[in-house]
């Protein structure tokens, strides 16, 4: 099964478009936790089981981990592990080098890890991107049209009749095999994931910028002319409960905001 059959089937069973990006901060999570060896694991072990009927998957972003050394080593390594198989791992590295640098990046998160999908950045070219798509039954997302307030300082480059950001999709388009290239165009560019959406509804798209972030959903998914996408939610999941909460507060939490994205999700596209 390639990576993009694995996505319409969770899509399909849990009804749900959504992916939960865990990114922990260690001075916010509730303080129940911090008697744990391993605050942080255990911070997402609760977050995956009080949602993972409820979701497509999940996005550790690992410059969350890495900051805590080996602690974070550990918790990447529990995380995927408790993370059921039928649900999307993306790992949330935006890496992006040249030849063997890329295949050891390829080896650590793909084999090693096991995540089914990765954030890249394409701007080193082929070569950056080709280790991983070696691999089967994985995926990368290249970085096109991010929703951060930076992103029109390269992306939206002309060069002759076209941005830059176009012509780093095309040139994915032309690395895709086996469906096995997506891109990251943020929420709040509508106009862009309409157009691209109705010419490529096969290609799959990773959506940041719904939740803290504050962009429009209705206005979002009615310019999508595609299933084959995933919405990020981050802080306004894994942070819904306050930093006093209980073990059982905090699960009734974040159930709680992953129902009320997905519903709003649901009745727009009235699945």
């Amino acid at each position: 099964m390639n990576y993009i059959e694995k996505l319409q089937n969770i899509i399909t069973k849990n009804r749900s478009n959504l992916v939960v990006g865990l990114d922990p901060d260690i001075e916010k999570i509730p303080s129940f936790l911090l008697k744990y060896k391993n605050p942080v694991a255990e911070f997402n072990k609760l977050i995956i089981e009080s949602s993972k009927d409820l979701v497509a998957g999940y996005k550790p972003n690992v410059a969350f981990y890495e900051c805590l050394g080996e602690q974070g080593v550990e918790a990447i390594r529990e995380t995927v592990k408790v993370i059921p198989g039928e649900l999307i791992k993306i790992c949330d590295a935006k890496r992006g080098d040249m030849g063997n640098t890329a295949e050891y990046y390829a080896r650590t998160y793909f084999d090693i890890y096991d995540f089914d999908s990765i954030t890249m950045s394409p701007y080193m070219g082929v070569d950056s991107v080709a280790p991983f798509l070696e691999r089967k039954n994985k995926a990368v997302y290249l970085l096109a049209l991010t929703s951060n307030s930076g992103s029109a300082d390269f992306q939206k480059l002309k060069i002759e009749d076209k941005f830059l950001y176009e012509i780093v999709m095309e040139k994915g388009l032309e690395w895709n095999n086996d469906d096995n290239v997506g891109f990251v165009i943020g929420a709040n560019h509508t106009d862009e994931l309409n157009k691209f959406s109705a010419a490529h509804p096969e290609v799959s798209l990773l959506i940041p910028g719904i939740g803290a972030q504050a962009n429009d959903l209705n206005k979002l998914l009615k310019n999508l002319h595609t299933n084959n996408f995933v919405i990020n939610s981050s802080r306004g999941i894994i942070y819904s409960a306050s930093g006093e909460c209980s073990e059982d507060e905090f699960s009734e939490s974040v159930r709680e905001a992953v129902i009320n994205l997905n519903s709003s999700v649901n009745e727009i596209l009235k699945v």
